[in-house]
């Protein structure tokens, strides 16, 4: 039997953007969906504790109100995908920084606590001010935990995206913790490289650029390995 929707019964848009997206785990889907479609079993994978009946639920109360919708797998396979539609899209911005919001009471990572690149890489997104975007077109590459990522800056603005840059002006390594212990101002880039929890690779100044935009440090010069 399918989960009947509970409303505020106001008339309110915010009252009702919160009946489509108020239940529990519903913004943690859009979430997992702003990098790309998944699949149901990906999405089980990656929202431990959501179940597998509740996560069908939600799914399927998503597609029926237009805010996700099915396509064919990019693997050619059987299986369908889940994917935001352009009604589902507007709430990256709002999503976005609601994560970056988020990270200021983030403590530290408690033990057995889930962690994915994918979800810091998220809140890093929500921390580009666009007008501390520099004016050189170029990319910047995290690898995280074996996940890779990009920042890429085309006519003075950041866009992130999923999948390594062609060629880099810099990259950075690290752990999914330290990642997003970075993105949470808990700690400084310079820490991490000093502890070696991060490395960075890559043009000093295209580091300062990208540092800057994100708010992660200053503008001070940098120790960056060769």
């Amino acid at each position: 039997m399918a989960h009947r929707r509970r409303e505020y019964g106001q008339y309110c848009g915010l009252a009702a953007a919160m009946d489509v997206i108020g239940e529990r785990w519903t913004l943690l889907i859009v979430r997992e969906l702003l990098l790309g479609p998944r699949r149901y079993n990906e999405l089980l994978e990656d929202l431990p504790g959501i179940g597998t009946n509740l996560l069908a639920d939600r799914l399927r109360t998503l597609v029926e109100l237009g805010v996700l919708r099915q396509r064919p797998a990019r693997d050619g396979g059987r299986a369908m995908a889940y994917e935001l539609t352009p009604i589902g899209e507007r709430l990256r911005g709002p999503v976005l920084q609601l994560a970056g919001w988020g990270m200021s009471f983030l403590g530290d990572p408690q033990p057995g606590a889930t962690m994915r690149p994918r979800w810091g890489f998220l809140a890093v997104q929500a921390l580009i001010d666009p007008n501390k975007v520099g004016p050189v077109d170029e990319d910047y590459e995290f690898r995280v935990d074996g996940e890779v990522f990009h920042v890429a800056v085309r006519g003075g603005r950041a866009i992130a995206e999923s999948g390594a840059a062609v060629d880099p002006a810099f990259v950075a390594t690290t752990d999914t913790a330290t990642f997003i212990q970075i993105g949470s101002h808990r700690l400084t880039p310079f820490e991490a490289v000093a502890s070696g929890r991060l490395n960075l690779q890559g043009e000093r100044d295209a580091l300062i650029r990208c540092s800057t935009a994100l708010g992660m440090m200053d503008a001070s010069p940098a120790p960056v390995s060769a």
